[in-house]
């Protein structure tokens, strides 16, 4: 999360400055392309769900969720675009804000998508139990409100802990003190919990659409997996991370110029879910086919089509009118002669 990740990650004290720990690269162009990438997948996606399909279905409600969750999250990166660029540039009360807002789309990204997971869980396994459609609806906007109060309520403990001090001319948006019990926490609530729960609960509806009679199975085989995949490949390596640095704090410079270039390659990852997540959903063909009709502007076409199609039938029965009139005129002057 820009310098004050890095700060936070075992950084803390006046001589840690002393070492060259900046790792080289394009982390700042990289956050830019992500932010311009989220944007773009995770609107469309937007545009896909209020014009094509009806935000009552429950996986819509989860997915407008985590689509809202995304863009919250990309909208630090510019933020910490310019940071590694520039170093931090816009104040103590921005760096609190953003990064409160950091937090609120990390922490509801990884809450709903576990949340989805159990609800396909309970549809899947689970229809045995015969929950209804309102029952389910309403457990899912429940697990929503909660996603969103845990992840606000978290990230503004996390938001305090912040602040913008000057060291060698430079400004840093740094964690004040280490809080290694938070470390622990992070790494277990949101990471090692959510994943053992999906992994539990995709295995159990792998096993359940196995066993099924569906021959479009290997379809939604894949689909699970490739979510599954995903998460852990963009999420783990991160919190890995998290989990060495609260055991391990590098001693010398070439130790922490090692570990921050692990650390800037798993950050990267990380950022890159909120890319991924729109991809996911694009998985399903109803999706991917709503997204193609709103590219070739289908629905305006086809308005456009229709009130052609009006007019058409309006001229025409307007023409036929009055050529039958014609007809019959002369008929009626004869018949008065």
């Amino acid at each position: 999360m820009a310098n004050f990740t890095s700060t936070y990650d075992g950084v803390t004290d006046h001589a840690a400055y002393l070492c060259d720990t900046n790792v080289p690269g394009i982390t700042g162009p990289f956050f830019i392309l992500i932010f311009i990438l989220s944007v773009i997948g995770n609107s469309l996606l937007l545009c896909v769900l209020f014009i094509y399909e009806k935000l009552k279905n429950i996986t819509n409600i989860f997915i407008l969720n985590l689509v809202c969750s995304d863009l919250i999250f990309t909208i630090t990166l510019p933020f910490w675009a310019v940071d590694h660029l520039h170093h931090w540039v816009f104040g103590d009360f921005v760096c609190k804000f953003v990064t409160a807002t950091y937090f609120v789309g990390l922490y509801s990204s990884v809450i709903l998508l576990t949340a989805m997971t159990v609800d396909r869980f309970i549809a899947v396994v689970l229809h045995k139990l015969k929950i209804n459609d309102a029952k389910r609806k309403k457990y899912a906007i429940c697990s929503c409100i909660a996603a969103w109060v845990i992840s606000i309520s978290a990230s503004l403990s996390d938001a305090m802990k912040v602040k913008v001090e000057s060291w060698y001319g430079k400004n840093y948006c740094y964690y004040e003190f280490e809080d290694k019990l938070r470390d622990y926490l992070q790494v277990s609530l949101l990471f090692f919990l959510p994943f053992a729960i999906i992994i539990f609960c995709y295995s159990a509806i792998l096993k359940t659409v196995l066993q099924g009679l569906n021959r479009k199975k290997f379809r939604t085989v894949a689909v699970l997996l490739c979510i599954v995949a995903a998460f852990f490949i963009c999420w783990g390596p991160y919190h890995i991370m998290l989990l060495i640095n609260s055991l391990y704090i590098p001693k010398d410079c070439k130790a922490q110029k090692t570990f921050y270039i692990a650390y800037d390659i798993c950050e990267k990852l990380t950022y890159s879910h909120c890319c991924v997540n729109p991809l996911l959903c694009m998985l399903s063909q109803k999706l991917r086919k709503h997204l193609l009709n709103l590219l070739r502007c289908e629905n305006v076409c086809r308005k456009n089509r229709e009130t052609d199609t009006g007019q058409t039938v309006a001229f025409t029965a307007q023409r036929s009118a009055v050529q039958l009139e014609l007809q019959n005129l002369p008929l009626n002057s004869h018949s008065l002669n």
